[in-house]
Protein backbone atom coordinates (compact mmCIF):
# COMPACT_ATOMS: atom_id res chain seq x y z
CA UNK A 1 0.00 0.00 0.00
CA UNK A 2 1.40 3.34 -1.11
CA UNK A 3 0.20 5.53 1.94
CA UNK A 4 2.46 8.84 1.08
CA UNK A 5 4.19 9.80 -1.46
CA UNK A 6 7.05 13.03 -0.93
CA UNK A 7 9.27 14.19 -3.75
CA UNK A 8 9.73 16.96 -6.75
CA UNK A 9 6.89 17.97 -8.43
CA UNK A 10 7.79 17.16 -12.12
CA UNK A 11 4.45 18.46 -14.04
CA UNK A 12 0.64 18.24 -13.61
CA UNK A 13 -2.45 18.60 -15.41
CA UNK A 14 -6.15 18.96 -14.85
CA UNK A 15 -6.52 15.61 -13.23
CA UNK A 16 -3.26 14.07 -12.62
CA UNK A 17 0.60 15.26 -11.31
CA UNK A 18 3.87 13.63 -11.91
CA UNK A 19 6.30 13.18 -8.58
CA UNK A 20 9.55 12.10 -8.59
CA UNK A 21 10.89 10.27 -5.21
CA UNK A 22 14.49 10.71 -3.89
CA UNK A 23 14.78 7.07 -5.29
CA UNK A 24 14.48 8.30 -8.49
CA UNK A 25 10.69 7.02 -9.39
CA UNK A 26 8.33 8.97 -10.73
CA UNK A 27 4.75 8.50 -9.87
CA UNK A 28 1.64 9.56 -11.64
CA UNK A 29 -1.08 10.65 -9.04
CA UNK A 30 -4.79 11.66 -10.14
CA UNK A 31 -5.82 14.87 -7.97
CA UNK A 32 -9.13 16.69 -7.39
CA UNK A 33 -10.44 19.92 -8.77
CA UNK A 34 -9.40 21.33 -5.33
CA UNK A 35 -6.20 19.76 -5.23
CA UNK A 36 -4.85 21.52 -7.99
CA UNK A 37 -5.07 24.91 -5.98
CA UNK A 38 -2.58 23.77 -3.65
CA UNK A 39 0.03 22.52 -6.04
CA UNK A 40 3.29 24.24 -5.60
CA UNK A 41 5.57 25.31 -8.25
CA UNK A 42 7.02 23.07 -11.01
CA UNK A 43 10.12 21.70 -9.50
CA UNK A 44 9.28 22.29 -6.17
CA UNK A 45 8.63 19.77 -2.83
CA UNK A 46 5.67 17.80 -2.96
CA UNK A 47 3.95 15.73 0.00
CA UNK A 48 0.72 13.88 -1.17
CA UNK A 49 -1.29 11.56 1.26
CA UNK A 50 -2.33 8.84 -1.62
CA UNK A 51 -4.63 5.95 -1.60
CA UNK A 52 -4.13 2.98 -4.15
CA UNK A 53 -7.03 1.52 -5.91
CA UNK A 54 -7.07 -1.76 -7.33
CA UNK A 55 -8.75 -2.78 -10.79
CA UNK A 56 -8.45 -6.03 -12.88
CA UNK A 57 -6.53 -3.91 -15.54
CA UNK A 58 -5.45 -0.69 -13.84
CA UNK A 59 -3.36 0.56 -10.73
CA UNK A 60 -4.29 4.15 -10.29
CA UNK A 61 -2.95 6.33 -7.79
CA UNK A 62 -4.79 9.30 -5.65
CA UNK A 63 -3.13 11.81 -3.95
CA UNK A 64 -4.66 14.06 -1.20
CA UNK A 65 -3.17 17.19 0.82
CA UNK A 66 -4.81 16.69 3.95
CA UNK A 67 -5.51 13.15 5.97
CA UNK A 68 -8.95 14.20 6.07
CA UNK A 69 -9.01 14.53 2.55
CA UNK A 70 -7.73 10.93 2.14
CA UNK A 71 -9.85 9.17 4.72
CA UNK A 72 -12.72 10.70 3.20
CA UNK A 73 -12.18 9.82 -0.30
CA UNK A 74 -11.65 6.05 0.91
CA UNK A 75 -14.76 5.76 2.94
CA UNK A 76 -17.11 7.27 -0.34
CA UNK A 77 -15.43 4.61 -2.24
CA UNK A 78 -16.78 2.12 -0.36
CA UNK A 79 -20.23 3.37 -0.76
CA UNK A 80 -22.39 1.35 -3.12
CA UNK A 81 -22.41 1.59 -7.03
CA UNK A 82 -19.74 4.75 -6.18
CA UNK A 83 -16.47 4.91 -8.65
CA UNK A 84 -12.88 6.56 -7.78
CA UNK A 85 -13.76 9.16 -10.18
CA UNK A 86 -17.13 10.20 -8.75
CA UNK A 87 -15.49 10.28 -5.37
CA UNK A 88 -13.19 12.48 -6.49
CA UNK A 89 -15.44 14.81 -8.28
CA UNK A 90 -17.43 15.02 -4.98
CA UNK A 91 -13.41 15.92 -3.04
CA UNK A 92 -13.14 18.55 -6.21
CA UNK A 93 -15.99 20.57 -4.88
CA UNK A 94 -16.46 19.91 -1.30
CA UNK A 95 -13.91 19.54 1.63
CA UNK A 96 -14.51 17.15 4.24
CA UNK A 97 -15.82 18.89 6.64
CA UNK A 98 -18.27 20.15 3.94
CA UNK A 99 -19.21 16.74 2.99
CA UNK A 100 -19.56 15.65 6.41
CA UNK A 101 -22.13 19.12 6.98
CA UNK A 102 -24.16 17.98 2.78
CA UNK A 103 -24.67 14.20 4.40
CA UNK A 104 -25.45 15.40 8.26
CA UNK A 105 -27.81 17.71 6.76
CA UNK A 106 -29.36 15.57 4.28
CA UNK A 107 -28.30 18.31 1.63
CA UNK A 108 -29.88 16.28 -0.91
CA UNK A 109 -29.57 19.40 -3.69
CA UNK A 110 -25.76 19.91 -2.61
CA UNK A 111 -24.68 16.61 -4.06
CA UNK A 112 -26.54 16.63 -7.30
CA UNK A 113 -24.12 19.55 -8.17
CA UNK A 114 -21.60 16.74 -8.53
CA UNK A 115 -21.85 15.38 -12.27
CA UNK A 116 -22.85 11.81 -12.30
CA UNK A 117 -25.15 12.12 -9.30
CA UNK A 118 -28.56 12.26 -9.52
CA UNK A 119 -31.46 12.48 -6.72
CA UNK A 120 -31.61 8.32 -6.26
CA UNK A 121 -27.88 8.54 -5.86
CA UNK A 122 -27.53 11.56 -3.58
CA UNK A 123 -30.72 10.07 -1.37
CA UNK A 124 -28.51 6.47 -0.72
CA UNK A 125 -24.68 8.23 -0.35
CA UNK A 126 -27.01 10.08 2.97
CA UNK A 127 -28.19 6.77 4.03
CA UNK A 128 -24.75 5.01 3.61
CA UNK A 129 -22.52 7.85 4.69
CA UNK A 130 -24.26 9.09 7.95
CA UNK A 131 -22.56 7.54 9.99
CA UNK A 132 -19.18 6.91 8.55
CA UNK A 133 -17.70 10.37 8.51
CA UNK A 134 -17.41 10.76 12.04
CA UNK A 135 -13.60 11.24 12.00
CA UNK A 136 -13.69 14.35 10.53
CA UNK A 137 -12.92 17.61 12.47
CA UNK A 138 -15.37 20.62 11.67
CA UNK A 139 -13.06 23.06 12.27
CA UNK A 140 -10.17 20.90 10.18
CA UNK A 141 -10.08 22.95 6.54
CA UNK A 142 -7.01 22.89 4.27
CA UNK A 143 -4.73 25.52 5.09
CA UNK A 144 -4.94 28.10 2.20
CA UNK A 145 -3.04 31.14 1.44
CA UNK A 146 -5.91 34.41 0.17
CA UNK A 147 -5.97 33.84 -3.67
CA UNK A 148 -6.50 37.06 -6.18
CA UNK A 149 -9.58 36.80 -8.27
CA UNK A 150 -7.29 35.74 -11.02
CA UNK A 151 -6.14 32.81 -9.56
CA UNK A 152 -9.72 31.95 -7.98
CA UNK A 153 -10.85 32.17 -11.70
CA UNK A 154 -7.87 30.04 -13.18
CA UNK A 155 -8.36 27.02 -10.44
CA UNK A 156 -12.00 26.92 -10.82
CA UNK A 157 -12.24 26.84 -14.36
CA UNK A 158 -9.26 24.03 -13.63
CA UNK A 159 -11.60 22.48 -11.91
CA UNK A 160 -14.60 22.69 -14.25
CA UNK A 161 -12.80 21.74 -16.64
CA UNK A 162 -11.53 18.40 -14.77
CA UNK A 163 -15.21 17.84 -14.37
CA UNK A 164 -15.69 17.27 -17.54
CA UNK A 165 -17.26 20.52 -19.23
CA UNK A 166 -15.30 22.51 -21.66
CA UNK A 167 -14.17 25.97 -21.24
CA UNK A 168 -16.16 27.54 -23.60
CA UNK A 169 -19.30 26.34 -21.98
CA UNK A 170 -18.27 27.42 -18.21
CA UNK A 171 -16.15 30.31 -18.59
CA UNK A 172 -18.87 32.91 -19.04
CA UNK A 173 -21.36 31.56 -16.17
CA UNK A 174 -17.56 31.58 -14.15
CA UNK A 175 -16.81 35.10 -15.06
CA UNK A 176 -20.79 36.43 -14.00
CA UNK A 177 -21.03 34.29 -11.04
CA UNK A 178 -17.11 36.44 -9.92
CA UNK A 179 -18.58 39.76 -10.88
CA UNK A 180 -21.62 39.12 -8.85
CA UNK A 181 -19.68 37.75 -5.93
CA UNK A 182 -15.64 38.51 -6.06
CA UNK A 183 -14.95 37.48 -3.08
CA UNK A 184 -15.82 33.48 -3.53
CA UNK A 185 -13.14 31.22 -2.82
CA UNK A 186 -12.47 28.38 -5.14
CA UNK A 187 -14.57 25.69 -4.74
CA UNK A 188 -17.41 28.38 -3.54
CA UNK A 189 -17.15 29.42 -7.50
CA UNK A 190 -16.99 26.02 -9.00
CA UNK A 191 -20.21 25.63 -6.96
CA UNK A 192 -22.15 28.09 -8.07
CA UNK A 193 -21.45 27.38 -11.39
CA UNK A 194 -22.52 24.22 -11.08
CA UNK A 195 -25.66 25.94 -9.96
CA UNK A 196 -26.46 27.80 -12.52
CA UNK A 197 -25.79 24.78 -14.98
CA UNK A 198 -28.17 23.03 -13.03
CA UNK A 199 -31.10 25.80 -13.62
CA UNK A 200 -30.09 25.69 -17.38
CA UNK A 201 -31.07 22.02 -17.43
CA UNK A 202 -33.80 22.38 -16.08
CA UNK A 203 -35.01 24.96 -18.41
Amino acid sequence: MIALLRGTLLSFNDKTCLVMTASGLGYEVHISAMGLHNMPGQGEDLQLYTSLVVREDSLDLYGFFTLDERETFNVLLNAPKLGPKTALAILGIFSPAQIQKVISTEDEISLTQVPGIGSKTARRLILDLKDRLNFISPQQEVSRSAPTQRGVRQDALAGLTSLGYSAAEVTPLLDEVLDKEPDLDVSAAIRAVLKEKAREKMG
